[in-house]
């Protein structure tokens, strides 16, 4: 009796976890510029809400500066206000052809602040990797009962779901090391 069956559904749930960790990290600034952070500001055109990717063309021209390009210059107007009425804290200017947003250094404070939302949202990610090994040692225990499975396949699977509880945290922790240093670099 093979104890994936148990194990499989818990791993993809664990890589699950870290990748939306990885992507909730992304979203955080840095300091730097990184298109991603306006991956969820949707502006006012043509009377629908719309993503900014679907109206624009969102460039990095240096570490510092996002330029946003929009397919239809009357969209200049709209496109700064959704990025105002995003709670980034940052401030467009617009020469009427495109928008630059000039990324402000970050405080002292204000990296703190952000390193600390990175570690509320990792426990989150390993709160999810845990219940993911949880669950696959209670499905073999049920499985054992019902299905009249051998004993050490509980003991199996609490041994390979804890190999893969270990595996991912591990890379939770990475995530969490490579952005804190991204953050807390000037």
């Amino acid at each position: 009796m093979s104890t994936s069956q148990f194990t499989k559904p818990a791993e993809q749930s664990m890589l699950k976890a870290v990748e939306f960790l990885q992507d909730k990290l992304d979203r955080i600034r840095a300091g730097k510029a990184n298109p991603v952070l306006l991956d969820d500001i949707t502006v006012e055109a043509y009377g629908a809400p719309m993503p900014l990717n679907q109206v624009a063309t969102v460039t990095v021209p240096d570490a510092r500066t996002l330029a946003i390009t929009p397919w239809d210059k009357k969209l200049i107007k709209d496109i700064e206000k959704g990025i105002l009425d995003s709670n980034l804290g940052i401030t467009p200017t617009n020469n009427g052809e495109m928008i630059r947003i000039a990324m402000p250094p970050l405080t002292e404070e204000r990296r703190k602040e952000l390193v600390k939302q990175c570690k509320a949202e990792s426990e989150e990610a390993k709160i999810s990797i845990r219940n993911a090994r949880r669950d696959a040692i209670d499905a073999a225990k049920k499985a054992v009962k019902a299905e009249d499975l051998p004993e050490d396949t509980i003991k199996q699977t609490e041994n390979d779901a804890q190999k893969l509880h270990d595996k991912y945290i591990g890379r939770i922790e990475e995530a969490l090391a490579a952005k804190e240093k991204e953050i807390m670099t000037i």
